[in-house]
């Protein structure tokens, strides 16, 4: 196992622990993530603001790991993230989203680039129709269509 395995599993672990110190430690001081909901956040702090705020509103928020890749300083994991929305969900615009108790499963990949022990490029891809429509943020309508697909 190299370096890039190593630090996306402490991640992993971090994520899952809800150990806010180490995830703190997995990221390099001026690390760049990109998510599909909130675009590239760039800094440490930063980073794991925006994963507290998902902890805070899914506090039994876990990734599943379902396979794992490693070529030189990246790894890739794929997996699926569970949780429950029982708290305050705040959304890109700055607004909040009430607790909707709604459990979400949602299929994700991460891809995570290395250097001197820490994550410095972490890039996130989920559906985000498919986690709005779970979480309950749109029409049931919509929703019924979705899940028919």
């Amino acid at each position: 196992m190299g370096q890039a395995r190593e630090v996306m599993d402490r991640i992993t672990a971090a994520m899952n622990a809800k150990d806010k110190d180490m995830m703190a430690r997995c990221y390099a001081d001026e690390a760049v993530l990109v998510t599909p909901d909130r675009g590239e956040i760039t800094g440490r702090d930063k980073i794991t603001s925006y994963l507290f705020q998902q902890w805070d509103a899914m506090p039994d928020v876990h990734y599943e790991s379902v396979r794992q890749y490693e070529s030189g300083n990246t790894a890739i994991d794929e997996g699926i993230v569970t949780g429950t929305n029982t708290g305050e969900l705040k959304l890109a615009s700055g607004q909040s989203l009430a607790p909707t108790g709604k459990k979400i499963r949602v299929q994700s990949c991460d891809v995570g680039r290395v250097e001197d022990g820490a994550c410095v490029y972490h890039r996130f891809y989920f559906d985000q129709l498919e986690f709005m429509a779970q979480v309950g943020m749109l029409p049931e309508s919509m929703t019924q269509q979705l899940s028919s697909h």
